[in-house]
């Protein structure tokens, strides 16, 4: 069975951005321990899979 791919190229890439900000900012103190719940917008980009978007029947890919 695994994990079937859900998500666009620039819905990957703007989930990237915006965890890898938020963990910087946690990182360097800014915005305190919260921002390092950037690593699931990370992970996810990773693996191009949303639990999320399984559960409610979306795909942000145009080939999956």
């Amino acid at each position: 069975m695994g994990i079937s791919k859900n998500m666009g190229l620039l819905d990957r890439a703007v989930r990237f951005l915006v965890g890898a900000l938020l963990i910087a900012l946690a990182a360097t103190g800014t915005i305190g321990l919260w921002g390092w719940l950037g690593l699931i917008p990370v992970g996810t980009a990773l693996i191009s899979f949303c639990p999320l978007y399984r559960i409610i029947g979306l795909k942000t890919c145009q080939n999956c």
